[in-house]
C-alpha cells in the first residue's frame, strides 16, 4: 500500500472560493493533485488546466512532487499588471 500524505487544493474566485482537503499517494504532483480533488466540477466555466499553479504562493511547475502538509493554490491571470495599476493609481492622485 503506497504511503499517503495530507494536502490542500485551492482555487479562489472574485466569486467563489473553494479549498479541498485530501490525501494522495506520496509522490503525487500539483497537477495531479488538482485532478485528483475534483475541483473543476466547482468550477465548469474555468479552464483550470490553463491556469498556474503554485505551494504557498510560490509559483511551481505542474510536475512540482508534494510534500506532506502542502496547499496547491490555482491562480488566475491578472486583469491588469501590478505595475500598470500603481502608474495608473499615481496618476489619478495627481489631478486636481
Amino acid at each position: 500500500m503506497a504511503r499517503m500524505i495530507h494536502i490542500e487544493v485551492a482555487c479562489a474566485l472574485p466569486h467563489k472560493q473553494v479549498v479541498k482537503a485530501l490525501a494522495v499517494p506520496a509522490g503525487c504532483t500539483a497537477r495531479q493533485a488538482v485532478a485528483l480533488c475534483g475541483i473543476a466540477a466547482d468550477f465548469p466555466d474555468v479552464d483550470l488546466a490553463a491556469l498556474k499553479l503554485g505551494i504557498y504562493s510560490k509559483v511551481v511547475d505542474d510536475d512540482h512532487v508534494l510534500a506532506e502538509g502542502d496547499r496547491v493554490e490555482l491562480y488566475r491571470p491578472l486583469l491588469l499588471d501590478p505595475k500598470e495599476a500603481r502608474r495608473q493609481r499615481a496618476e489619478k492622485a495627481r489631478r486636481p
